[in-house]
């Protein structure tokens, strides 16, 4: 069996179908099911059982999943070694980043990055912190937002004011009652929100919760007209001089998010992280 079975497996596990781990690797349903069936015949047992809602595993599957996992670790390590071992920046690098911070400032840095070590394979995974922090060993580098990992080296990148912004202006002397349009986060983005919201009902309450899928959607249904949004500076600094907002403060302190890049002891050994650590600590962000 190939590295790409086992990892089609673990894929397929993961997602729980066929169709959408086609989706995820960019194959065809077809192609994946003959892929699987290949396997299948290939190890001569059943390795998944179809319902109607998903994929589950059998006893024996489970047993391959537990083979494929150690398998893909040992070429992973494998890799690393021979990656460590050259004194050339070059190899695979693999990181997982927040969507917010992927969108507005990653593809510069990657860009930098690539220029100055072209050698080096980039893999990306986005996506909301939370997931991200579920499955962090998966990668060399993760970027999040929030809490910090716990049990890994974390450096914290900078500090997100955050504001709320609205087409209406914000009165001082009356209750601001108007719709809140939030995005899909992770809970603490949605925890800090609630807990200022709370402590200033007096001033602002929402009439109801309109919520979107991306934050760029979130902006663009607030410039309509159709609700408040709580957004960080770091999306919405070019808006402030069209837009009304206020900042969110707790206690005469700004409620913020910090960025973190957080990464397991002693990958820095691997030069094409160590690089691009340095690159990443180095930039100025807000």
């Amino acid at each position: 069996m190939k590295i790409e079975d086992y990892e089609l497996l673990i894929k397929l596990n993961e997602i729980g179908t066929i169709r959408g781990t086609a989706k995820a690797v960019l194959i065809s349903q077809p192609a994946v099911t003959q892929r699987l069936k290949y396997i299948e015949e290939y190890l001569g047992v059943k390795i998944f059982i179809r319902t109607s809602k998903n994929l589950v595993l059998t006893p024996s599957g489970e047993m391959i999943l537990e083979h494929a996992k150690k398998v893909l670790e040992q070429e992973r390590a494998l890799k690393n070694n021979l990656t460590e071992s050259s004194e050339e920046v070059q190899g695979t690098l693999s990181i997982a980043c927040s969507s917010l911070v992927s969108q507005r400032f990653l593809p510069a840095i990657l860009g930098e990055f690539t220029q100055s070590f072209p050698k080096v394979t980039i893999d990306l995974v986005t996506g909301i912190s939370e997931d991200i922090k579920n499955h962090h060993k998966d990668y060399h580098v993760c970027i999040i937002r929030g809490s910090k990992l716990k049990e890994s080296t974390c450096i914290r990148l900078f500090e997100d004011p955050l504001y709320i912004y609205d087409t209406e202006p914000f009165p001082r002397n009356n209750v601001k009652e108007r719709p809140l349009i939030s995005f899909k986060s992770d809970d603490s983005m949605h925890e800090l929100v609630d807990n200022w919201l709370y402590h200033h009902q007096d001033a602002i309450l929402p009439q109801k919760t309109i919520r979107v899928d991306q934050i760029e959607t979130c902006k663009q249904f607030m410039k309509q007209g159709i609700g408040m949004a709580v957004l960080p500076k770091s999306v919405s600094d070019s808006m402030m001089d069209e837009y009304p907002h206020i900042p969110l403060t707790l206690d005469g302190s700004p409620v913020t998010r910090d960025t973190w890049v957080c990464f397991q002891e002693g990958i820095r050994k691997l030069p094409q992280v160590d690089e691009f650590i340095n690159v990443l600590t180095q930039q100025d962000f807000l």
